[in-house]
C-alpha cells in the first residue's frame, strides 16, 4: 500500500495579483500626477475643462484637483499593501517575483488606457502635453495610450511565466513534502 502525503495548504496567487493591479494603478496615477503634472508641468486635471493655467485661481483650482487625485492614487497603493499583506500573512508556496512584477506593469498599464481613455479623449478635461500646439495634443494622447497598451501587454506575458514558475514551484513542494511523509514514516 502506498502512503499517500497531503500537500500543505496553499494560498492561490490571486490576491497577489489583485495586490499588484492595485499598485500598478496607483504607481501609474503618482507617475502621471508627479511627472507630468508637477515635474514637466504639461497639464493638471482641469486646464482642458476651462481652467488653463494662466491664473492663479485656476492653478488653485487645478492644484486641489490635483490633489484629490493623488488621494485616490494613495488609496490604490494603500489597497494594493493590504491585500499584499493579507495574501503573504497565510500559508503559502513560493511566488514567482514575475507574479507581482507582471501585475504592476498591468495595473500602470491599464492606469494610462483608462486615464488616457477617459480623462483625454470622452471628458476632454486634459490633454498629456499642453504645451505642445494644439494640434498636436492628439499625437501625445495617442503615445500615451500605446505606452499604457504596451505595458498591459508585456505585464500579461511577464505574469503568465511567473504563474508558470509558480506552478512548477508548487509542484515540487508537493513532491518534496511527500519526500519528506515518506521518509519520516520509514517508507523507502
Amino acid at each position: 500500500m502506498r502512503a499517500s502525503v497531503t500537500p500543505p495548504p496553499t494560498a492561490s496567487s490571486s490576491g497577489l495579483v489583485w495586490a499588484g493591479v492595485l499598485l500598478g494603478l496607483g504607481l501609474g496615477g503618482f507617475f502621471d500626477g508627479i511627472v507630468l503634472h508637477q515635474i514637466l508641468q504639461w497639464h493638471h486635471l482641469l486646464t482642458s475643462a476651462g481652467y488653463p493655467a494662466d491664473s492663479i485661481r485656476n492653478l488653485e483650482i487645478n492644484t486641489l484637483a490635483d490633489g484629490l487625485f493623488h488621494a485616490s492614487t494613495y488609496a490604490f497603493v494603500v489597497l494594493g499593501l493590504l491585500v499584499l499583506w493579507r495574501s503573504a500573512g497565510g500559508t503559502h508556496l513560493r511566488w514567482s517575483g514575475k507574479l507581482l512584477g507582471g501585475s504592476i506593469l498591468m495595473g500602470f498599464g491599464l492606469f494610462n488606457l483608462v486615464e488616457g481613455v477617459v480623462n483625454h479623449q470622452v471628458l476632454g478635461i486634459h490633454h498629456v502635453n499642453e504645451l505642445a500646439p494644439h494640434e498636436q495634443w492628439i499625437w501625445w494622447d495617442m503615445g500615451f495610450l500605446t505606452w499604457g497598451a504596451v505595458m498591459v501587454v508585456a505585464g500579461s506575458l511577464l505574469l503568465r511565466r511567473g504563474q508558470r514558475e509558480t506552478a512548477r514551484c508548487a509542484q515540487a513542494e508537493v513532491v518534496a513534502a511527500t519526500s519528506r511523509g515518506r521518509f519520516e514514516r520509514g517508507l523507502p
